[in-house]
């Protein structure tokens, strides 16, 4: 760490520290103004420097939340996340943390000012939507607003401690006040899996329609709907039985792309049994066919779920066609509920949950006992009838040997 003198007088000097580079390789630098001798301003300039070494040093600056937030989601944030997480994270902070903090100085930022902005987030965050005057309507009724619910606040909470955890490492702020401030407390949302019944209708529901064969897989596999509209035919070994996971299918402003999962346990090879596979060849014979019927109009991109015309299928337009598929028929069901039924069957089935998290992609078999927990009270009781099977057989034993 440096720092040199310049003069700006004959007892007025400017103190430049180097703050290091940001992430584009830039270099920050930190300036003051010091009013004394050259001997004074380099001892102060030793003491910052000092503080710099120690992180303890705060810039002297004028920059407001606001200012510093655009700047995070420029220099940082475009370039670390993927396209997606960074359209999320600009909608949270564009929409909800600049009005709600951006005016504060963010060398000031304290946790009051953070922890009073979840209870308003609370209480009526939700951002309202102008509503156009009805016919013969002056100006529209205002709305009371609604509050945001715990788990959205908590999103906000993270982006928040994560851009200022970089102002941290910019040496901008000495700590991070989100770190004082706890988000709300959410409320676990029971999930919704299928018996072993449920799935029978309804798969038996879907036949015929173009739905069925995702449905299955995603029941057979736990695959996501990202995964299974990413998936390709080059992917899946129908010899061998398995299938590996090497990119979704995401909808961004700027259209649909694929994306590599992001991390290592996400990019995984899954068994498939025999029911699968035969879906599966029958699937890719029907779709041959199609593509024959279309010629040159069919776009083949070599993907196991697709348009009618071979091109991508949005995410979007398969939960509504699913939505609109399950409204029809009176079904409450989600296409994610057939991930959870997926977990859930294996577990009740004994299966070891390490197994079940590495088909599922979690990055730590944690992740799957926690979320489903619900399937443990009946793992449990079978555990205890298993070990008392143990002990009558041990009791039996003692009283043979007794006699």
């Amino acid at each position: 760490m440096k720092g040199h003198l310049e003069p700006r007088g004959k007892t007025v000097w400017k103190i430049v520290l180097e703050l290091g580079k940001d992430a584009n390789g830039k270099r920050m630098r930190q300036a003051s103004t010091f009013q004394g001798t050259k001997g004074d301003a380099e001892d102060e300039m030793v003491r910052l420097l000092r503080k710099l070494a120690t992180g303890t040093y705060v810039a002297n600056n004028r920059m407001t939340v606001a200012q510093y937030l655009e700047h995070w989601l420029s220099s940082y944030a475009k370039t670390s996340v993927s396209e997606r997480t960074y359209e999320r994270y600009e909608g949270i902070v564009r929409q909800h943390l600049t009005p709600a903090l951006g005016r504060h100085k963010l060398a000031r930022l304290r946790p009051l000012h953070i922890s009073a902005y979840y209870a308003e987030a609370l209480e009526g965050g939700r951002v309202q939507r102008k509503r156009k005057p009805k016919k013969g309507e002056k100006q529209p009724e205002e709305r009371p607003r609604k509050g945001l619910s715990a788990q959205t606040v908590t999103h906000h909470h993270r982006v928040l401690r994560e851009a200022l955890r970089q102002a941290v490492r910019w040496q901008m702020l000495s700590v991070n006040p989100v770190d004082a401030v706890k988000p709300p407390r959410v409320e676990r949302k029971e999930i919704a899996p299928l018996d072993e019944g449920g799935v029978r209708i309804l798969l038996k529901s879907l036949e015929g329609a173009r739905l069925r064969t995702p449905a299955l897989l995603a029941v057979g596999t736990g695959l996501r709907r990202g995964e299974l509209l990413g998936l390709r035919w080059q992917d899946v070994d129908l010899k061998a039985g398995r299938l590996s996971v090497r990119q979704n299918l995401q909808t961004t402003r700027s259209g649909l792309i694929f994306k590599s999962p992001k991390t290592a346990k996400g990019r995984r090879s899954v068994s498939l049994g025999g029911s699968l596979l035969r879906a599966l060849k029958q699937h890719k014979r029907e779709q041959a066919a199609k593509r024959l019927r279309m010629g040159q109009v069919y776009q083949d991109r070599g993907l196991v779920f697709c348009k009618d015309d071979g091109a991508p299928w949005s995410p979007d337009c398969f939960s509504a066609e699913w939505h609109k598929t399950m409204k029809a028929q009176g079904r409450q069901v989600r296409f994610h509920d057939l991930r959870h039924t997926h977990a859930t069957l294996l577990l009740r089935k004994g299966i070891h949950p390490k197994v079940v998290s590495e088909r599922l992609g979690h990055s730590t078999v944690g992740i799957t006992l926690d979320t489903y927990s619900h399937v443990m009270p009946d793992m449990q009781d079978e555990a205890a009838q298993k070990l008392d099977s143990v002990f009558r057989t041990a009791a039996g034993a003692a009283q043979t040997g007794a006699s």
